[in-house]
């Protein structure tokens, strides 16, 4: 059955929404009710807020979690080079739905000036807490856009991730802002095995209302590998914006914060700018904009090790003997 009552959802609904990155191979993608294809879906972009961690671990709460893609439907991940996906408000407006006739260059599914912010809104709203409403990304402008993520966890079965094996693996600064989003793979990263890894998108919001987390699952694989070295164990951010010396080094772990049960971070006072710290996928956590490439560790099959041959080995050795003796007998070693 499919759900297409509202082929257009009206201004005022999606500035009251939140956001989430579609594609085909995320979980929930036809929304959270048994047998039906919701093309105005907008389960995924609830946000997530004082919830115990069995709720918030990918998108729970809702059963998102329980609403795998279809079959054979991965967000490919091509090693060096980048993927895209949709951040939006609603499925209804991106190019997943209504062969994409209410698809925009926002995740609204309006237009907007290329230099939307609160002091350029042409007529759309803004909220209570003084920051663009539609679509709600929690800024004022794209500079003021904390940033969002992918993380990777090399386990097909997604009962058996866990923060310490999903690692940050791409991170696109001043983001969630236009619908088209891409992120960048690094070249290093290894296949995925043959049912697939699982991803997450992430984000969390820098001000502008309720401080609260995004995650949300996908079945994802890496095409075009050419190294076998794994992702080393994931480690949980710390705030580092004073001091980049001090920010966790190599796989970092997504970031929860403002949760009932579960957080990896505790922030308290003002940042540099003077306002209230709030974790992000940015360098103030130490994330790089971009492919992260400090997650590798060393495999023992890229060690090179060269065996000495059995009859060299006793040339080298005797030789050595040789000359200690000579040393002994004449008070130098003759080399």
């Amino acid at each position: 059955m499919a759900l297409k009552l509202l082929p257009l959802l009206s201004l005022a609904v999606l500035a009251n929404a939140h956001m989430a990155a579609f594609h085909k191979a995320m979980y929930c993608f036809n929304g959270t009710t048994a047998g039906q294809v919701n093309y105005n879906n907008n389960d995924p972009v609830s946000p997530l807020w004082m919830l115990t961690t069995s709720d918030w671990w990918f998108h729970h709460f809702n059963k998102c979690d329980e609403f795998p893609p279809a079959e054979g439907d991965f967000l490919e991940l091509p090693a060096g080079e980048s993927f895209t996906v949709e951040i939006t408000a609603n499925r209804g407006v991106t190019s997943l739905s209504f062969d994409g006739q209410y698809a925009t260059a926002w995740g609204d599914g309006q237009n907007h000036p290329d230099d939307y912010s609160i002091l350029n809104l042409d007529g759309a709203p803004l909220t209570s807490s003084g920051c663009i409403g539609s679509p709600n990304m929690h800024t004022q402008n794209q500079s003021m856009a904390a940033g969002t993520a992918f993380a990777i966890s090399y386990e097909s079965d997604i009962s058996k991730v866990t923060m310490e094996n999903l690692a940050v693996f791409t991170v696109r600064y001043n983001t969630p802002w236009k619908r088209v989003t891409s992120y960048d793979v690094p070249k290093d990263m290894p296949a995925c095995p043959a049912d697939g890894c699982t991803c997450a998108w992430v984000w969390i919001p820098d001000g502008c209302g309720v401080p609260n987390i995004y995650m949300q699952g996908f079945k994802c694989m890496v095409t075009g590998a050419t190294s076998t070295t794994p992702i080393v164990t994931a480690k949980a951010p710390v705030w580092c914006e004073e001091d980049q010396s001090t920010c966790t080094q190599g796989a970092k772990q997504i970031l929860i914060w403002n949760q009932a049960e579960g957080n990896n971070i505790v922030v308290s006072g003002n940042d540099q700018s003077g306002h209230p710290k709030s974790p992000a996928y940015n360098s103030k956590c130490g994330f790089s904009d971009g492919a992260q490439n400090d997650i590798f560790g060393t495999s023992p099959s890229s060690r090179v090790s060269y065996p000495i041959h059995p009859f060299v080995g006793v040339v080298v050795y005797t030789g050595l003997i040789s000359r200690i003796l000579s040393f002994l007998s004449f008070g130098a070693l003759i080399v």
